[in-house]
């Protein structure tokens, strides 16, 4: 693992009881910075906290991110706790399970959107009034391949995450000159509990994608979520940045 320097720092994970979301709140800690997880599952968040308190100080907040209520009362116990919030990971996000646009039934469409899209300009809105007092922030938003080049019996998800995209292009640009850098990442597919959502045909159609023939590793995601949440990071902001083992033709 290649050492990053962010010591003093304090970052957000939403979905950080599991797969990439854990991998970055690990990557982080062990980088030295301190981590406030958010999920939804308080189980699986108590479990993931207790784990990774071993590397580092963790505080964990269940969280409905479509819930403007409950992520303004998340971002004022991480602040209270850890004292400032420099990095936000837009991780959390559901697939909504696969099936054809007309199929798809209109809750379950706008589950997905509200989950994959609307949670994080809830997180934005409230966390970035807190980097601009201090003048500094990272943001990285956990975009997809599949908002870019549209998956088949994944509109829901798909739209979702070219949604996000969007979302990341517009706020870099509002926050430009502010200190503040917001970017996202598309990956392709990662082997996490995510799949249990999709059907065999959905997995295989995506791996079949990938000219590396290997679904995505977390530990691989983190990586890049930490130097986009790093001072190192200077000079990037609205900008997408793939990693999708050689799928993404843009």
């Amino acid at each position: 693992m290649n050492s990053l320097n962010l010591a003093g720092r304090v970052a957000v994970v939403t979905g950080g009881a599991r797969g990439i979301g854990y991998a970055a709140a690990e990557r982080f800690l062990r980088s030295g910075a301190a981590v406030a997880l958010w999920d939804i599952d308080a189980e699986r968040l108590d479990r993931a906290a207790s784990a990774l308190s071993a590397h580092g100080p963790v505080s964990s907040t269940v969280v409905e991110l479509t819930d403007e209520a409950s992520v303004a009362a998340a971002t004022a116990a991480a602040v209270e706790r850890h004292g400032r919030i420099d990095i936000l990971v837009n991780n959390a996000g559901i697939t909504g399970g696969n099936g054809r646009l007309w199929e798809l039934s209109p809750d379950v469409w706008r589950r997905v959107v509200d989950v994959n899209l609307t949670g994080p300009y809830l997180t934005c809105r409230a966390i970035v009034p807190h980097m601009l007092a201090n003048g500094y922030g990272r943001i990285v938003n956990v975009a997809s391949i599949a908002g870019k080049e549209g998956n088949p019996n994944a509109s829901h998800y798909s739209a979702s995450k070219a949604g996000l995209i969007g979302l990341t292009k517009s706020l870099g640009k509002e926050l430009a000159e502010a200190g503040i850098l917001v970017n996202c990442i598309t990956p392709a597919a990662a082997r996490t509990e995510i799949f249990e959502q999709m059907s065999e045909e959905h997995i295989a159609f995506m791996l079949a994608k990938i000219p590396m023939k290997r679904f995505l590793a977390v530990e691989e995601a983190a990586a890049m979520i930490g130097w986009l949440s790093s001072e190192d990071c200077a000079f990037s902001t609205g900008a997408v940045f793939d990693i999708s083992g050689g799928r993404a033709v843009y």
